[in-house]
Parts: C-alpha cells; sequence; structure tokens
C-alpha cells in the first residue's frame, strides 16, 4: 500500500500533473487557464492555483510580454524549478497575469488517479 504522507498536499481530481523528479502533486487539470505559454525552457501552463510549491525571491525580468515581476517556484518535495508566479505587470493589457502562475510543461508530468 502506498503511504500517502509523502507530499504535503494531495489533489482529489482523477487527471493532476505532478513533478517529473519526484512526482509531488502539482496542479490539476482544472487549474490550467492556457496551455499556450512560453517558459524559460520551452512550452508552458499559465495556471490559476499551484500546490506543493515555494515562492523564491521576487525580480523584474524581460519577457516576451515585456517586464514584470515575478518570482520563481519551486517544488517543496525535490526542489527543482517549475516555473515562476507573475507578482506584477508593468502594462495594462498583461495585469492578468499577476497572481498566476507560469509552469513549464518539461518540469510536470500527467497522471491518473485510480482510486
Amino acid at each position: 500500500m502506498m503511504d500517502k504522507r509523502k507530499h504535503r498536499n494531495y489533489l482529489d481530481s482523477q487527471l493532476f500533473f505532478s513533478c517529473t523528479s519526484c512526482h509531488c502533486h502539482l496542479l490539476d487539470q482544472t487549474s490550467i487557464m492556457s496551455r499556450n505559454f512560453q517558459g524559460r525552457n520551452g512550452p508552458a501552463y499559465l495556471v490559476n492555483k499551484v500546490i506543493n510549491i515555494t515562492v523564491g525571491t521576487r525580480e523584474e525580468r524581460m519577457l516576451l510580454t515585456g517586464i514584470h515581476t515575478v518570482a520563481d517556484i519551486i517544488c517543496t518535495q525535490c526542489h527543482v524549478k517549475i516555473g515562476w508566479k507573475y507578482l506584477r505587470a508593468l502594462e495594462e493589457p498583461q495585469k492578468y497575469k499577476e497572481g498566476k502562475y507560469i509552469v513549464e510543461k518539461s518540469r510536470v508530468s500527467k497522471e491518473f488517479s485510480w482510486d
């Protein structure tokens, strides 16, 4: 029997995404707002909720859509960077990203719950 106390939080969804390094639960498929974003290492998701992460130090970063205040997000289990959190957008058309997350597709894997 699998020990369900390995990670701090678990998702109750049938389909969820976990860290590719340690399989820690990170996000539910319903949290994905867009599948057409770009991360540092390629394609990424824009997400409104992520669990089992630590938010790093805030910094100004030049991204494809302009300068944003962001902080890297890190898996609490294995400490791998999985993306970043948008803290502030300078341009009005980009304000919808504030408080949202970019999760690199290469850092997560789709999993199915068979419970």
